[in-house]
């Protein structure tokens, strides 16, 4: 399980003092970075330079996509969330098993952006 971190109040983000004696409280997520990542990675370069040499517009082709997802419920995953608070609350909220939600798919690529709702 992920660690909490805190972060110093920024008073230029809000008005006055009215958050100066506010925290921020969230968890944060990373991916960790393993020894050999950095060889994976330069694999991946030294493939896509002889695939550029061979295939000039071969980045017309390299498509980036992500997904997300809204819950019907008001459910809002906790990795986005943000609680200003002067402790930590430690809430507990209750959500169904199964909520209803909208997957949004997103890609973009050179010939635009590709969208589809499930």
């Amino acid at each position: 399980m992920p660690k909490g971190r805190t972060v110093e109040p920024r008073p230029t983000l809000h008005d006055g003092d009215r958050f100066n004696s506010c925290q921020v409280i969230y968890s944060q997520f990373g991916l960790a970075i393993r020894q050999n990542d950095h060889q994976a990675r330069r694999r991946f370069v030294e493939w896509a330079q002889n695939e550029i040499a061979v295939v000039p517009d071969f980045h017309k082709r390299i498509l980036f996509s992500d997904e997300a997802h809204f819950w019907m419920n008001g459910y809002v995953n906790k990795q986005n969330c943000r609680i200003w608070s002067e402790a930590n609350p430690k809430l507990y909220v209750e959500t169904p098993l199964h909520p209803e939600k909208l997957t949004v798919w997103c890609a973009l690529w050179a010939g635009g952006i590709l969208l589809q709702k499930r």
